[in-house]
């Protein structure tokens, strides 16, 4: 579908006025980030970037060494590029395409020797080997039940945890409007909005045939889409969607098992998101595909999969519900997440993967030892970008402090991790 951008404008009321001025929005703002951003010449950095011009060509330039890159659909790309000598102790990796540019520094762990007299009869001496690029820091995210505005909640995270969360979980029905306050609150603490929107009116069940997916992608709610797309693109700053989340499972009406919905129609509901949403402008979201592990008799993710063009980021959604359901047993973290896992690098190829929720029940084994397991098989893994910790006490108490070991494992691992 060809997608159109059209011009969104914000209403600002004049204080002690009546009347309403329009004012044009402002592009989303160019934003890259280097993984990872410290080395030795010769390091391959992966460069991301977020809020650039939708489905164009860009360049990257960093000293001598250049790379191209395309952007997705929603002005999202990645990129390889590799650090070229240098005497300086830091040079600018900058992606420009059109008339967005930004840049991120790259600081060189060594420097050259400077030469006081030169020596034939000195033979020059060898050049550094490159060493390996060390995994990227695995970003630290939170959901609490107060959302991103329980303040006191995210804080009381962070002291548990160590080190404030950089990425903040929320949730959001079909029946709410985008929630502009709350993703500025989450920026105004330094952090990143993952933001769940979820076709369907809370507390109604699994059947709710109102928003069945043929609905969603005949247009049925089209108005609503653009309404959250021009307030996403006049905030103007990153955030990551995910849409229709856990949709291989059987439990949200927007399963392909359930709801009066069909093979295909998840797909098809999902572009149909992507692109009324993407043509108000709204390029500084990046599109979370987000299933649950898989299990048996859940939906195979070959056939829910939207394609590499409607995707920035996936993720997957896995607890380790240990022994405190009748149905559970205790998993470790890579018999939980390995399967998935394979599966996303599979059908998503180069893409970011984020953990997007997860977290273990007391029951069954020792959560403390898991906990320090998971952060550990994450961050060796450098297309894992982020664990999102779903701080809950609701099926069970899946809080990081559950229990005091719980919480000082999980603050030991982080602390232990690759920076």
């Amino acid at each position: 579908m060809k997608l159109l951008r059209t011009l969104v404008s914000v209403l600002a009321l004049l204080a002690g006025g009546t009347a309403w001025i329009a004012t044009p929005v402002h592009a989303a703002t160019a934003i890259v980030t280097l993984s990872p951003d410290t080395g030795p010449a010769g390091t391959s950095v992966t460069v991301t970037g977020t809020g650039f011009p939708k489905k164009s060509s860009g360049t990257i330039s960093a000293g001598t060494a250049t790379a191209a890159f395309k952007t997705s659909a929603s002005g999202y790309f990645t990129a390889e590029l590799v650090m070229p000598p240098t005497d300086e102790p830091a040079l600018a990796v900058r992606a420009t395409s059109g008339a967005a540019s930004a840049a991120a520094t790259f600081t060189y762990t060594y420097s050259s020797p400077s030469v006081t007299e030169e020596d034939p009869n000195l033979a020059p001496a060898p050049a550094p080997a490159p060493a390996a690029p060390a995994p990227a820091a695995l970003r630290f995210g939170v959901g609490t039940p107060g959302g991103p505005l329980a303040s006191a909640e995210l804080d009381a995270v962070t002291a548990l945890a160590g080190e404030a969360p950089s990425i903040i979980l929320s949730y959001k029905d079909f029946n709410q409007a985008a929630p502009i306050s709350e993703l500025e609150a989450v920026r105004a603490r330094g952090a990143q909005t993952l933001l769940t929107w979820e076709p369907w009116t809370w507390g109604g069940g699994t059947e709710q045939a109102a928003y069945s997916l043929d609905r969603i992608a005949a247009g049925d709610f089209d108005p609503y889409l653009r309404q959250w797309g021009q307030a996403l693109a006049g905030w103007g700053h990153p955030v990551m969607l995910r849409f229709g989340h856990e949709m291989n499972g059987n439990w949200y009406p927007w399963s392909e098992q359930i709801n009066g919905n069909g093979s295909g129609d998840y797909v098809a509901a999902w572009r149909h998101v992507h692109d009324v949403v993407a043509s108000t402008g709204a390029t500084n979201i990046t599109w979370v595909w987000n299933p649950n592990v898989p299990y048996w008799g859940s939906i195979p993710l070959s056939g829910l999969y939207p394609g590499n063009a409607y995707v920035d980021a996936v993720a997957l959604d896995g607890y380790n519900w240990g022994t405190s359901a009748s149905w559970s047993s205790w998993q470790s973290p890579s018999q939980l997440f390995g399967d998935g896992l394979a599966q996303l690098r599979t059908l998503a190829p180069g893409k970011q993967i984020l953990i997007a929720e997860t977290a273990s029940a007391e029951q069954g084994g020792s959560k403390a030892d898991w906990n320090t397991a998971l952060i550990s098989y994450l961050a060796a893994q450098p297309d894992i970008t982020a664990i999102t910790w779903f701080h809950f006490n609701k099926e069970t108490d899946w809080r990081i402090n559950s229990s005091a070991a719980s919480a000082q494992a999980f603050a030991a691992a982080l602390a232990a991790r690759p920076r």
